[in-house]
């Protein structure tokens, strides 16, 4: 499954970039509990949930004591991931991309959709050269 799937199978947006990260061995399932607090900009609105996903695949793949072990690549890639994921939505922060939409609503979850498939697009981008 990809992220999306999981977002709309009861995953936030943070764990479903996880959860595709985990199907694809990329980290370890020991992440997923972990990037629950990450949802709805960390439950007040900061750090868009599949941004924090994101990253935390980068810093798994790429941070200390990691597979590749070199804090350099992770902090590289992450933040050519910020500045892609801004190309596109113009911020990062919860708050600002959902501005104006109700927790819950359609018009939310159809956002937040396109949010989560970017992340998992932009991740994909990154480390289609290197790690896997």
């Amino acid at each position: 499954m990809n992220a999306i799937e999981y977002f709309n199978n009861g995953y936030s947006c943070s764990e479903s970039l996880i959860k595709w990260a985990i199907d694809e061995g990329l980290v370890s399932d020991d992440l997923l509990p972990v990037a629950t607090s990450f949802s709805g900009g960390m439950g007040v609105g900061c750090l868009c949930g599949a941004v924090a996903g994101a990253q935390m695949i980068i810093g798994s793949l790429y941070g200390k004591e990691n597979k590749a072990g070199n804090e350099n690549i992770a902090r590289a890639k992450a933040k050519e991931l910020i500045q892609k994921f801004l190309e596109t939505h113009k911020a990062t922060c919860c708050r600002v991309l959902t501005r104006g939409m109700e927790m819950g609503s359609p018009e939310r979850k159809a956002h937040c959709t396109n949010m989560v498939d970017c992340c998992q697009k932009l991740v994909e981008n990154l480390i289609s050269v290197g790690v896997k």
